[in-house]
């Protein structure tokens, strides 16, 4: 599965995308570089507003120390109670 992470992230592997950083030596990225970086902004932030919107709601996710696949049944139900609460729902 992609996985988006920031610039701490740098080489940890295959499918981690992080954005592209500013060469040392001053030059400045190309239009294609800058817009990729742009993208992987935009989607990223989607996901850590969604992430704190759930975590500053529902206090039982702040201190989660389980693994992801054991809390998906919960954060599901957040989510979906979020979703009602804010007039989401289909």
């Amino acid at each position: 599965m992609p996985t988006l992470a920031d610039n701490g992230y740098d080489a940890v592997g295959i499918g981690v995308f992080t954005p592209i950083k500013q060469p040392a030596d001053g030059q400045v990225l190309d239009v294609d570089t800058r817009t990729h970086n742009a993208l992987l902004r935009s989607l990223r932030c989607l996901g850590e507003r969604g992430f704190a919107l759930l975590t500053g709601r529902w206090r039982a996710l702040r201190h989660v120390t389980t693994s992801p696949r054991k809390i998906s049944h919960i954060v599901r139900a957040a989510l979906e109670l979020t979703h009602f609460e804010h007039g989401k729902t289909n």
